[in-house]
């Protein structure tokens, strides 16, 4: 692409939350980046939290990690997913920090005594967060504001777009609002009012949008779409249906069949009449609609009424699964209910394989280690990722290693035996935002190790988010005891993976590796999982027909 500056693409969203902005954002970005240019991504939420870190998941759902350690929305893991490119602090804009970022400029005195206003100055940080996100002179940025046209809280967002627009010069910027159209089955009708009075509001304050993608459960009649186009100020051709899908990853393909790039390409001036390569993005999906076979993962966590809270577990699931052409049916295990062991075995019967996933909080910790005392004892297997590792090692501890009481400090400060504790530089840590081992750290991998067969590599690079390690005060007793530590960081201090090996696939990280799976490139730990676990189906099965008392080894 010949440019002299970068497209700037705003996605807004009207009539009700949660339709799927950040999809058809990563969906466009897709689309571009297979037809040859460069795209970053951007969220512009409106919360006055500093960022999603201290927030609880049955709120905002999973905080995703970047490579440099920013806490972010989890739609930047929907984004990464799709442009298949890892983003940054930069990508992740909160009304928090902008404001946060102005009021310290007023306490320094940067403004010189002036009155401190939401305009410019609050507009103007937002305006420098795009260009920051911008400064590698990307072809396109893809904006998407949080929030629905009409919050109170998103208007600084809007008015700095709006403002944008003027100053990035005629061409370079382009609106799209995603709006829904319900249908009413007593009049079995698409209706279009909702969006003409969310267009409304969003022309109101100054933004007339230039592509309409709508979200429906049905295909919108020419008469519909014909509507919507003569009360919006529209063209025609740019009022995009978005129909619901059996898989998110379908909808990149289903865009590109209602010429949603083509029209972007339309309106910000570029001759392209290049098709996208999507061959293998198709074949993906086909195999996650058309899977071969079946394996049920239970994902046991404290917080699965929200499967958002484990958004990034469930889609690395189902990468591996569609890599190896199964479906992934998951049972969501709330670990709260398994505080006694005679219960885990019942519940966990019908699984092939286990996750335990990554939390904070004493609240269903005896579960998970219940859980993970199941997993080993009956050769399911397991995958944990960093709580997950900490109550393996717990479990472990307890029940192999012979040290009773063995636990957290962080669960237990006065434990007999805390085989995991504060990591030391953390010991002095007061405030609770931004303040953990975060993004990404090396990791060195053991030879003959299972974790260097599935990576086939000497050195790892992976992301973090916790506070507490493996006590290396225990890591002698707990290798003579047959837990084997095949993943390290450089230094050898930290405890990076650990494994056992008279077990079909026993494996957990402290960090998460499900923040780097990709749909075309699963990670491999949950590779190796479902592996093992389409192996372990006869297991299954006869663990479901046995008694408590046949299915331990």
């Amino acid at each position: 692409m010949s440019k002299k500056s970068t497209k700037y693409i705003f996605i807004t969203g009207g009539v009700v939350s949660s339709l799927g902005k950040g999809i058809v954002g990563a969906s466009l970005g897709k689309l571009l980046r297979t037809r040859g240019y460069s795209v970053t991504i951007q969220k512009f939420d409106p919360y006055i939290n500093v960022d999603p870190g201290t927030m609880s998941p049955f709120q905002h759902g999973e905080v995703f990690v970047t490579d440099d350690g920013a806490e972010t929305d989890l739609d930047l893991g929907h984004y990464e997913r799709f442009i298949n490119t890892n983003l940054a602090r930069v990508n992740n804009v909160t009304a928090g920090s902008v404001y946060l970022s102005v009021i310290n400029r007023e306490r320094r005195g940067d403004y010189l005594g002036g009155t401190v206003q939401t305009i410019p100055h609050i507009t103007d940080e937002i305006k420098n967060r795009l260009k920051e996100a911008a400064k590698d002179k990307p072809d396109f940025l893809i904006a998407e504001v949080g929030g629905t046209v009409g919050d109170i809280e998103g208007l600084p967002f809007l008015e700095a777009i709006r403002q944008f627009k003027i100053d990035a010069g005629f061409g370079n910027v382009i609106f799209i609002h995603v709006t829904l159209l319900p249908y009413l089955s007593a009049a079995g009708e698409l209706k279009t009012k909702p969006s003409q009075h969310s267009v409304n509001t969003l022309r109101s304050i100054g933004i007339q949008p230039d592509i309409l993608v709508c979200r429906a459960s049905k295909s919108i009649p020419k008469t519909e779409r014909d509507k919507l186009a003569l009360f919006t100020n529209v063209p025609k051709e740019a009022v995009i249906e978005c129909k619901d899908l059996q898989t998110i990853y379908e909808v990149p393909i289903a865009l590109e069949k209602q010429r949603l790039a083509q029209e972007v390409l339309k309106r910000l001036n570029i001759q392209d009449d290049s098709e996208p390569d999507l061959e293998h993005w198709k074949d993906i999906v086909a195999r996650v609609k058309n899977p071969e076979t079946t394996v049920k993962i239970a994902i046991a966590g404290k917080y699965t009424k929200l499967s958002d809270a484990y958004i990034s577990v469930v889609e690395s699931l189902k990468h591996a699964g569609a890599a190896l052409g199964t479906k992934i049916e998951i049972k969501w295990v709330p670990s709260d209910d398994y505080v006694d062991y005679e219960n885990v075995q019942e519940a966990l019967s019908d699984v092939s394989g286990i996750v335990v996933p990554g939390g904070f909080g004493i609240r269903g910790i005896e579960g998970k280690i219940n859980i993970a005392r199941c997993a080993r004892e009956n050769n399911i297997p397991f995958l944990g990722l960093c709580l997950g590792l900490q109550c393996a090692v717990i479990e472990f501890a307890r029940n192999v290693a012979g040290l009773q009481g063995a636990n957290s400090s962080e669960f237990e400060p006065e434990a007999p035996h805390p085989v995991v504790d504060l990591m030391s530089e953390q010991e002095n840590v007061t405030d609770m935002g931004g303040t953990m081992r975060l993004g990404s750290y090396e990791c060195h991998l053991q030879q003959g190790t299972i974790a260097k067969k599935q990576y086939n590599l000497d050195v790892i690079h992976e992301r973090h988010r916790h506070r507490y390690e493996v006590n290396n005060n225990y890591r002698g007793l707990l290798q003579e005891k047959g837990l084997i530590l095949s993943g390290l960081s450089p230094d050898q201090k930290l405890v990076e993976i650990i494994e056992l090996s008279e077990h079909k696939y026993f494996v957990a990280s402290q960090f998460h590796p499900e923040f780097k799976s990709r749909p075309e490139n699963p990670h491999p730990l949950f590779m190796g999982l479902v592996e093992a676990a389409l192996n372990g189906e006869v297991n299954a099965n006869r663990r479901r027909q046995g008694s408590s008392a046949e299915v331990s080894v």
